[in-house]
């Protein structure tokens, strides 16, 4: 309901905005018409009258659409301290779920109930790593993102752990050394996991996943169903999926090559249909 309000407001919002441009044209090609049957064609006076013309133009179009502009993005702040306000207000049910859990926890000897009690807090985790997620999209389109140091090989061994329980049969396999990188550490972690969890979710059954390392390059390999040549150039974009039957949006690795163009990261990719696929990552020397 929401991404349809605004896109009804952007929409309204573009419909004013040729209304306004419209009148000032009207209005400017009129003048210039007085103009020229008061005077007369004349080449000394086509510079100053087209001058003056323009700046009239201008000055129209700031003062006509400046309640316009105003408007438009005094909701988009609205919307924006709301989005915030809100996540900010998640924090304190999921905050007394996780200590009652806890408390809970310690008086319970039944395995199913125990069991029970694990399920809601991965639920209360997932919840947190989706706030963090959503707080993160947030800074990262105002561009507070700061930048820190840390190394590749913590959070790809983070990633694999997240991933245990829907890698099923499938094995993965790393060789990994230390390398620090100095850039946005969140954003590092979110674009290996959903290079992981797109590793899973089109593999073979069985099949296997290999990270490796070797100075500034990061190899992430797997023996899926592979990409057909002609979707190559495809797989980057919003909400594109070779298999439409396949679980997700298609937002993936669109956010990967997102952060890999933000950081300099060049990333590459081999794939054969029904081999396989290859990501490759090349850090700048300068991480």
């Amino acid at each position: 309901m929401l991404g349809i309000k605004l896109h009804s407001k952007y929409r309204n919002f573009q419909i004013s905005n040729y209304i306004i441009i419209a009148f000032i044209l009207l209005v400017v090609l009129s003048s210039n018409f007085v103009f020229y049957y008061q005077f007369g064609f004349n080449q000394a006076l086509f510079i100053p009258i087209s001058t003056f013309l323009v700046i009239i133009a201008l000055f129209l179009y700031r003062y006509l659409s400046h309640s316009l502009f105003d408007e438009f993005f005094k909701s988009d702040e609205q919307i924006d301290n709301m989005i915030k306000k809100t996540l900010h207000e998640l924090n304190t049910p999921v905050a007394t779920i996780q200590m009652n859990t806890q408390l809970l926890e310690k008086n319970i000897q039944n395995e199913k109930d125990l069991r029970r009690i694990e399920r809601i807090k991965n639920s209360c985790e997932n919840l947190l790593e989706l706030y963090k997620k959503t707080e993160y999209e947030i800074s990262s389109k105002i561009d507070k993102i700061k930048k820190e140091q840390f190394d590749i090989k913590d959070i790809i061994e983070k990633s694999i752990v997240k991933v245990d329980d829907i890698k099923q049969n499938i094995t993965i396999e790393t060789s990994l050394c230390s390398h620090i990188i100095n850039a946005d550490k969140f954003g590092f972690e979110v674009m290996i996991d959903n290079l992981l969890s797109n590793a899973i979710k089109y593999n073979k059954k069985d099949g296997f996943i290999k990270i490796s390392q070797e100075n500034n390059t990061l190899i992430i390999e797997d023996s899926g169903c592979g990409i057909d040549t002609k979707h190559i150039f495809q797989i980057y974009d919003k909400y594109f999926q070779v298999d439409i039957e396949a679980k997700g949006i298609g937002l993936g690795l669109s956010i990967v090559k997102e952060y890999c163009d933000k950081n300099q990261i060049d990333i590459k990719i081999d794939s054969k249909e029904n081999k396989g696929t290859k990501f490759i990552l090349h850090f700048n020397k300068k991480f």
